[in-house]
């Protein structure tokens, strides 16, 4: 980027910045992620640390809190109030750590705890009586808002010594009363926190007194506590006198143990009754944090670990077409590389052309992406403001990138599609689907190694898989003779596969994770009435019936004991014995999906190709297939970011006790499980009137 751009960069930065500061600090209102705004200003220091000609004193980076509102009494802070400065991983903490070395020849101890996600508040006790409460404001200068404040229950009007004291901490709501305040809405509040703000600065004390505000205290004005020494003994202290605190906090002797504690509680802070974004570590001596002192802006002696942002900023540099294995074609975002959801992502899906139209989305601009389902990034919003007037609008080719065919849109769908059955890279994407985690789940066989298995035209389809050497992977280039033996290993163990995930790995098109799953019990509740016998039996060398294994494999039965067992020449037989009609009666199928299973298991190449799996060795298991449970009838859609297990884990536990999952919102939905950070599902499902549960309510019900 040059000087002049650069130049005006910043300044289109700055402003956003501010605009969303006066929202958020001053009207509590959320107009975007407080990560998006993170992202925001990340990339603002970053510029003004390459051009510091253009800091000016009025950049968001140069002051603490915001403007005050106007419509409460200013009174000055007796110390100057100063924001953390933000790290984003373990890298960053260690850099600061290297940094805060060098400042002390002593040991340094760290004292973490819970970043609560709140509005900042100073109290102010003379001789041990409550006098005054303080917003952070400017940092110089706060509101005036203890006809508020003083309705908070947890906060003492008297302390249990008759001291003089400014202290600090967190206003916050907890998540129950946000929930039980939000049914009584017409329009729900965003989250708990702009609650929580906009309730301290209401003219009308009865207000904060109605919505069971909290608060957490964990800063004191050193020179109106002069016995103590340390942030833990300050922490103590606040007890004695009767403050209350936050009791997860933890001491640690090195950085290691700083940075598994952040990261731990990434993962469990759903536990906890109110909100936290992150972990705040300090150096526990006060003596160390005098010696370390401040920055302009900031103390050296503490950071704020902000936990991996579910949606941030990046800019997209390019706009480039991608064939899925049944052709369509899906434009993808080249992006500068940014960190979301605890890991670099420089790709996100555009979904197809109408998305682009409606969302304006061009190369250049600046966008807010998130990870859609914890996996595929997208974006979710344009920041128009921040345009330039040199983006790119992107036009839809008529020719495919790969094999250069025609591509067209079919009549009402949103998506275009390669003409080329043969399009190479369709064979990619086939097999890689086959592989994929929600089919075969094929360990070390990934996409950059299937590409390498088909340019070396080692794989035509997915069955060459199964018939793959040592020395075929062995001439691949970084393929060692461990990693080789690895791969080969698991391989042998993917040939005895659900039911289910195989008729998903086939890739037929419209058939999802859940019409898997439904139509593999049709076809073994069906089996069942026709009273075919099922055998549990160990692999054995014969396949007489059609819950017997294959004669060719090696594979050992997997652990826990044998299970029943399906064979791919009964599967083809009994699907091929269905009319089209019966197959679209099917419960979970209906017409679209019905038509295509019809059509692909009457195809003479698609037998072919069964035929080639039944021989290499596969075999199908059907043990785990559920045709009733405490579940049975009931239909369950998962949105957001759950912590005590990822969304496939949820799915199998619905469907052991015989429930089912789908991918969208329906009248016929029976609940919505909304985990952190919940994307549009929750409005739709508030529209028709579906059940919301959260991730502990769930639990419950499994």
């Amino acid at each position: 980027m040059d000087l002049k751009s650069s130049q005006g960069r910043i300044e289109k930065l700055k402003e956003k910045i501010k605009n969303l500061n006066y929202k958020y600090f001053v009207l509590d209102k959320s107009e975007v992620k407080e990560s998006v705004r993170d992202a925001l200003k990340r990339e603002l220091i970053e510029l003004e640390t390459k051009f510091p000609q253009f800091i000016t004193q009025d950049s968001p980076t140069q002051r603490v809190g915001s403007a005050l509102s106007g419509r409460f009494k200013k009174v000055r802070h007796r110390t100057r109030k100063k924001s953390l400065a933000d790290v984003f991983n373990a890298e960053e903490i260690r850099e600061w750590h290297e940094r805060i070395k060098k400042l002390t020849n002593n040991t340094i101890e760290f004292v973490c705890e819970l970043k609560i996600d709140g509005l900042n508040i100073t109290v102010q006790y003379e001789k041990g009586h409550f006098k005054r409460a303080l917003t952070r404001g400017n940092g110089v200068e706060g509101e005036d808002v203890t006809h508020s404040v003083k309705t908070i229950e947890s906060i003492p009007l008297e302390l249990n010594k008759k001291i003089d004291l400014e202290v600090s901490g967190e206003v916050f709501m907890p998540k129950k009363s946000f929930e039980e305040l939000n049914k009584k809405q017409e329009k729900s509040f965003a989250n708990p926190r702009n609650v929580a703000a906009g309730s301290i600065r209401q003219l009308d004390p009865k207000i904060a007194a109605s919505r069971n505000l909290d608060m957490i205290f964990y800063h004191v004005d050193k020179s109106t506590l002069k016995n103590i020494k340390s942030q833990e003994e300050t922490l103590k202290g606040f007890k004695a006198l009767g403050l209350k605190t936050c009791n997860q906090y933890k001491k640690f002797h090195n950085i290691n143990e700083v940075i598994k504690f952040c990261e731990s509680w990434h993962k469990k802070r759903k536990s906890l009754s109110y909100e936290i974004d992150g972990i705040v570590i300090k150096v526990n001596n006060f003596q160390q944090q005098k010696q370390m002192g401040y920055t302009a802006k900031a103390p050296r002696y503490a950071v704020a670990y902000k936990f991996p942002a579910e949606q941030t900023t990046s800019r997209i540099l390019d706009i480039i077409l991608q064939i899925g294995r049944t052709g369509a074609v899906t434009p993808v975002a080249i992006m500068k590389p940014t960190h979301v959801a605890g890991s670099i992502v420089s790709r996100a899906t555009l979904h197809n052309e109408d998305e682009i139209n409606k969302k304006d989305i061009r190369i250049g601009d600046t966008v807010i992406i998130q990870k859609a389902g914890d996996v595929i990034p997208e974006v979710v919003q344009v920041m128009k403001d921040l345009r330039t007037g040199k983006e790119k609008k992107f036009h839809f080719p008529k020719k495919c990138p790969i094999c250069g065919s025609n591509i067209v849109r079919e009549k009402g769908l949103s998506a275009y599609r390669c003409t080329n059955p043969n399009c190479e890279a369709k064979e990619k994407r086939s097999i890689g689907h086959f592989v994929s985690r929600k089919g075969f789940d094929i360990d070390g066989l990934g996409n950059k190694v299937v590409i390498q298995l088909v340019e070396n035209d080692l794989l035509k389809n997915p069955a060459d898989i199964f018939t793959l050497k040592k020395e075929d992977l062995m001439s691949l280039d970084l393929f060692k003779e461990k990693r080789t033996e690895n791969l080969i290993i698991s391989i042998d163990k993917a040939k005895v596969t659900p039911l289910d995930r195989f008729l998903f790995a086939l890739g037929i098109r419209y058939l999802g994770e859940q019409s898997s799953y439904d139509f593999s019990k049709f076809l073994i509740t069906h089996t069942k009435k026709s009273n075919a016998k099922i055998k549990r039996i160990k692999i054995k060398n014969s396949q007489q019936s059609m819950f017997e294994a294959s004669e060719t494999t090696t594979t050992k039965p997997a652990e826990g004991g044998p299970k029943e067992k399906f064979s791919i020449l009964d599967l083809i037989a009994t699907v091929q014995s269905f009319s089209l009609e019966e197959i679209k009666n099917i419960d979970g199928i209906g017409d679209k999906i019905g038509e295509k299973l019809y059509e692909w298991f009457n195809d003479k190449n698609n037998k072919k190709y069964l035929e080639k799996l039944y021989k290499v060795g596969v075999i199908l298991t059907i043990g785990h297939l559920k045709t009733s449970g405490k579940l049975a009838g009931k239909s369950f859609v998962l949105t957001g970011t759950l912590q005590s297990m990822t969304r496939d884990q949820a799915k199998i536990r619905i469907k052991q006790k015989g429930g089912k999952v789908h991918s969208s919102i329906t009248k016929d939905t029976n609940f919505l499980v909304a985990g952190q950070s919940p994307g549009s599902k929750l409005k739709k499902a508030k529209e028709l009137g579906i059940k919301v549960i959260n991730e502990n309510a769930f639990k419950r019900i499994i």
